[in-house]
């Protein structure tokens, strides 16, 4: 698995910045865990750790190099609100197929309801997007990420916003990583809390801001 190091990394000055300075990592295999405060901290956080958005303060190293270019290449942004969430009218079906054509993969009808079928989600093939059940959204989001060439770790952006269960989005988190492939998820503090309860202390915990 990738080291993805977060150093004090920040968005903005004063005394409420739009992203104050959060330090994570991944080192103990786990998902890291990054608490947000901030009404565009999500999103930020989203776009600095992999790679897009440049920080105004700290820097975010993979292996220990600071090198965007390779940190952009190997991290994809999973349901970033804006950024990388999928048009919540779009058939699911559709939205898989769009992500097999990215990926370089076959991405004709049977195609799709094979991705679909080894997830037990071929139910969901015409359901649009808005209509699946967080859990299975993200598990789907998150499945067509790592099929891209190169992506070695994602990042997971309020998954809470979709209501179900802290459990659901952790299960996908904790899956992900058991395949070797490094996770954020970056959550509000009460999601956070709520996942915190309810696991052991191998998971990676990154606080970022005040409450």
């Amino acid at each position: 698995m990738i080291l993805i190091d977060v150093q004090e990394v920040g968005v903005g000055a004063g005394p409420a910045p739009d992203l104050p300075p959060v330090t994570a990592d991944n080192t103990d295999g786990g998902p890291a865990l990054v608490a947000v405060g901030t009404e565009d901290g999500p999103v930020l956080a989203s776009l600095v750790i992999g790679g897009r958005y440049r920080p105004d303060t700290g820097g975010v190293f993979l292996d220990g190099r600071d090198d965007t270019d390779a940190l952009r290449a190997a991290v994809a942004l999973v349901d970033t609100p804006g950024v990388a969430e999928p048009a919540p009218s779009l058939p699911l079906g559709s939205v898989v197929r769009e992500e097999l054509v990215f990926a370089g993969l076959p991405a004709g009808r049977a195609a799709v309801r094979q991705f679909l079928h080894q997830f037990g989600l071929h139910a969901y093939v015409s359901a649009v997007v808005g209509n699946v059940p967080p859990t299975e959204r993200i598990r789907v989001l998150a499945e067509l990420a790592i099929l891209r060439p190169g992506i070695r770790a994602l990042v997971i952006t309020s998954p809470e916003r979709h209501g179900g269960s802290t459990a659901g989005w952790l299960d996908v988190a904790l899956e992900m990583t058991r395949r070797d492939i490094a996770v954020f998820v970056i959550a509000g503090h009460a999601a956070i809390d709520d996942a915190l309860a309810h696991l052991d202390p191998s998971v990676s915990v990154a606080p970022l801001g005040s409450r």
